[in-house]
């Protein structure tokens, strides 16, 4: 491709030669391990806290980090969790969830992250598609895992964490053993004697992808420790940085970019259960915290608050925000901070990024390329696309095992994405004459919506299931909140009277809560190439135009919850 299409990093390759080569953070790639990463902190950093749970103040040091993960791993050894076990995480943010993530790649294991928001069909489906024999899961979440219990005979034994103190009676009807998370607790210290290689799988990092159901996107260890150095590295961060992390810790932002991010630098996190606005500001000043992370939509509902005099009141150095706002010079006037951005995908690598040291006349752009990275634009042909013209955004990593290794068990897709030895991101933008990449929008068949990445087929596939509909379209409209509403467009069987609240009560128990249309419609045939594709673009335009006329669940009352 012409050289004015494709942007490199200057820095080049930062694995050039694997056997002798170190990174600024002091590691050669061969001793990229969670285990090796995690032991050298410890003894570096010691007492140092490394994680704060806000909601009840438990701190942990960097040394108790590698001791309980150490007692966790040894446990769960003892009870035939091993090297290549594929374990399901069902949890909220809690300071388990993220022992356990390291006790597992200590061991060799490989944790599977399953957004809580899954139940029923969909929760079955990640349960299977990645042969998951174990869960571990909070005790609020045991009951959705035991309706399903017979659709995933695989699953051999679950440890459960109770709300309070022990607690497995609401696993107790389910065919396989359930144990109380506090046997994981009393394994030994001692530290764990296993090979585990950086070129181990640790993680299925599941994401919509492109098209079709959701995707197990394969992590090694060498790339969960480069997601956290390439985050860690582009935007500064330091050793006497607090990073609050509020987004759920099952993604790649909050894990693998946010906390990882934190341990490289030898810094801390303050860690929320969630995102909250309101408790948002008075989070970010008791914890005296100096990074956070969070999406474009958590930004407005923050800008919508009324000002106030406080403000300013904080020590936030940098927030990154994805994707930034239009008003980003005013919240940084107004809040005494500064906006940083990137852009990058859990299917592949951190890609491109926007720091404190670029002009701020590119705020807005997701920056440029970050070390050892190629970015290009495409039009459907795969020619390249000149400056300043939308295409689809293409990367390439030279850093050796620094992306994910492909979907799990879809070779096809796999293949599809990487095509012309480029990775295909299914994403729109364009690059200007300085090599700064803006988003445009999505080529891919997904929908944003508050935070989370949605398939509209694996949606539409649940859909088709109800005894009433003969087949069904689902795409988004624009959203108030810079994000998308997700829109079902419906055929229904001849006499059929289709109850929309019932349909949306359907569409509630078999998927997560984020997945289920705000708007319905009922169509008697939808617009459709000679191919017999559903063209979507037309669906939504018409329903743009008048979403008036479309049935909004929100306006008839009715609440999905989580």
């Amino acid at each position: 491709m012409p050289s004015l299409s494709v942007y490199v990093s200057g820095a080049g390759s930062r694995w050039s030669d694997p056997m002798r080569t170190m990174n600024l953070y002091g590691y050669a790639l061969r001793e990229l391990t969670v285990r090796r990463v995690l032991q050298d902190k410890a003894q570096k950093n010691g007492d140092k806290t490394f994680l704060t749970f806000l909601p009840d103040g438990r701190r942990y040091s960097y040394r108790t980090l590698d001791t309980y993960s150490n007692q966790i791993g040894n446990a769960l050894l003892e009870r035939g969790v091993t090297r290549g076990t594929h374990v399901a995480v069902i949890m909220d943010n809690c300071p388990e969830q993220i022992l356990l993530y390291m006790a597992l790649a200590k061991i060799g294991a490989v944790a599977v992250p399953v957004n809580t928001a899954a139940k029923g069909s969909l929760l079955t489906y990640f349960l299977t598609q990645s042969d998951s024999t174990v869960v571990v899961l909070e005790g609020v979440y045991a009951e959705r895992v035991a309706e399903i219990a017979q659709t995933v005979p695989r699953i051999t034994r679950t440890f459960v964490l109770g709300e309070s103190g022990p607690s497995v009676s609401a696993a107790a009807s389910v065919h396989w053993e359930t144990q109380d998370w506090q046997v994981l607790m009393q394994g030994a210290e001692a530290p764990i004697d296993i090979e585990v290689l950086p070129t181990d799988l640790a993680m299925l990092a599941y994401t919509s992808g492109t098209t079709g159901p959701s995707k197990g996107n394969m992590v090694l260890q060498a790339t969960v420790c480069q997601f956290g150095m390439s985050t860690a590295e582009s935007h500064g961060y330091r050793f006497d940085d607090i990073a609050y992390v509020c987004l759920p810790v099952n993604h790649t932002n909050a894990f693998l970019n946010a906390t990882w991010g934190a341990l490289i630098a030898d810094a801390a996190v303050a860690l929320a259960r969630r995102f909250s606005v309101s408790g948002f500001w008075s989070d970010i000043r008791g914890s005296g915290a100096t990074l956070a992370n969070i999406l474009g939509s958590m930004v407005n509902m923050i800008w919508a608050q009324p000002p106030r005099d406080n403000d300013t009141d904080n020590r936030l150095r940098l927030v990154s925000c994805i994707p930034t706002p239009p008003f980003a010079l005013e919240f940084e006037r107004r809040f005494g901070t500064r906006l940083v951005a990137a852009y990058g995908l859990t299917d592949y690598c951190n890609a491109t990024v926007y720091t404190l040291l670029d002009p701020v006349g590119k705020i807005g752009s997701s920056g440029r390329v970050r070390a050892g990275i190629e970015i290009a634009i495409v039009d459907e042909l795969d020619w390249p696309a000149p400056a300043g013209t939308v295409g689809e955004i293409v990367i390439r990593s030279h850093n050796l095992w620094g992306t994910s290794q492909g979907y799990y068990k879809m070779p096809e897709a796999t293949l599809q994405t990487l095509r012309n030895l480029w990775f295909h991101t299914g994403d729109l933008g364009y690059l200007d004459t300085d090599g700064f990449l803006f988003f445009t929008g999505r080529k891919k068949d997904s929908i944003r919506r508050r935070g989370e990445n949605v398939s509209a087929q694996e949606v539409e596939t649940i859909l088709a299931t109800h005894p009433d509909i003969v087949d069904a379209a689902v795409f988004a409209v624009k959203s108030d909140m810079a994000e998308e509403e997700i829109v079902a467009a419906l055929i229904v069987r001849a006499g059929s009277n289709l109850d929309f609240p019932e349909f949306i009560q359907f569409a509630a128990k078999q998927m997560a809560y984020y997945m289920v249309p705000r708007y319905v419609q009922v169509l008697q045939d939808f617009p459709r190439t000679q191919s017999q594709k559903v063209e979507k673009f037309k669906l939504r335009d018409a329903a743009e135009r008048d979403l008036g006329a479309l049935w909004d669940r929100e306006a008839a009352g009715i609440i999905v919850k989580r």
